[in-house]
């Protein structure tokens, strides 16, 4: 068992110098999330080659400007700020300056990834 893991570790120590410098991770997004924002992203773009450099491109700038957390937040407010009916427990994420200011932290990081990507 030994033996495996420091293989393993060995494998992942080579495979590491053979990337170019800046390869690895620069954010703590998950593959997951970036996957569906480039995905969702392309799907508006006419899901072309060039939308896939824009969009991987925009979740890149969008990860430099907002911590994960902050941009798993705002995603959340927007999610929610769909959800019908719910009357006054549903304010929390319409007018609060919490919701307010969580999702134009979001919205000017779209907008520089705009700016930076597809124009």
């Amino acid at each position: 068992m030994r033996r495996r893991a420091t293989a393993l570790a060995f494998a992942a120590a080579c495979v590491m110098t053979l990337l170019p410098a800046g390869a690895g991770r620069a954010n703590d997004y998950p593959t997951e999330v970036v996957a569906d924002y480039v995905l969702a992203c392309m799907a508006a773009n006419n899901n072309t080659a060039q939308a896939l450099r824009q969009c991987s491109c925009s979740i890149d700038v969008v990860a430099s400007l907002l911590s994960y957390q902050d941009y798993s937040m705002a995603e959340t407010v927007l999610r929610m700020r769909q959800v019908r009916g719910g009357g006054e427990k549903m304010a929390l994420f319409r007018e609060t300056p919490f919701a307010k200011t969580t999702v134009d932290r979001l919205r000017r990081a779209q907008v520089e990834a705009e700016v930076r990507c597809f124009l």
